[in-house]
């Protein structure tokens, strides 16, 4: 654990921020993959640490910017297994592996849980990242520099425009961030690369800034003050209604 508010309630709030940033997304009709993206990691983090990794790439750019060893010809059979193998390794699980095709393309889209996001530099499809997660007085700072590609050629029918992407979905409140598109709803953060820059391992720098405790932690405990409030005030209404009806009985006794 490494900071933020009680585990339970971290947990909680990360799991329901991660479920209004999907919906937040659908609903703009965005959908959780832009499909002109050809590799996408797509990160949500929590306040301890801890993230769930969405990649989502064509089986033609992880063989061209990570060296994997997979079949880019789209009529190729792809193995879920050596998929999972790519991916998982002690302290990273894969949770999910499908399949899709596009373009003439086959894509794979993995979802893996990580208890502590550095850790995935460890992995190999991830080891051109370094990741950086520190307490810096009262904000969290997280950097990722995504550095050199593996620069492979592949023949696979490119024509330029292709978009790499990074995207986070954060649980807290962002004081600073360097993503050139800003903060979307459903408090999403997006870095965007051509193609062409990540296969000539063109640096990434992503840098964002958090507040230690989560937004839901922070609105639950506005609601739960706003209860008791409440409640308090009730209880004074209700005790000022009988003083007074008391009042009234003795007034009346007396005349």
């Amino acid at each position: 654990m490494l900071f933020g508010p009680p585990s339970a309630v971290r947990r909680a709030s990360f799991f329901i921020v991660c479920a209004c940033a999907l919906v937040s997304s659908a609903c703009a009709g965005r959908g959780v993959f832009k499909p002109e993206f050809e590799y996408e990691e797509e990160l949500y983090l929590a306040l301890d640490g801890s993230a769930t990794l969405n990649v989502n790439a064509s089986v033609a750019s992880l063989v061209a910017l990570r060296g994997v060893a997979l079949d880019p010809n789209p009529r190729a059979r792809i193995d879920r297994a050596a998929v999972r193998a790519l991916f998982e390794g002690p302290g990273v699980d894969v949770s999910k592996v499908s399949l899709s095709r596009r373009e003439g393309r086959r894509f794979v889209h993995v979802s893996i849980q990580v208890m502590d996001v550095r850790r995935l530099a460890l992995r190999a499809p991830f080891a051109w990242s370094s990741y950086r997660l520190d307490r810096q007085g009262d904000v969290i700072e997280f950097r990722q520099v995504v550095g050199r590609s593996a620069g492979k050629q592949v023949d696979a029918g490119w024509t330029g425009q292709e978009i790499v992407a990074f995207r986070m979905h954060l649980p807290s409140e962002i004081p600073f961030h360097n993503s050139p598109t800003g903060v979307q709803r459903g408090n999403i953060l997006e870095w965007q690369q051509p193609l062409v820059e990540r296969l000539n391992s063109t640096p990434l720098d992503v840098q964002v800034q958090l507040e230690p405790e989560s937004i839901l932690y922070t609105t639950l405990l506005l609601f739960g003050s706003t209860v008791v409030a409440a409640a308090i005030a009730f209880a004074l209404l209700i005790w000022w209604v009988v003083r007074r009806g008391r009042h009234g009985e003795m007034a009346e006794s007396q005349s």
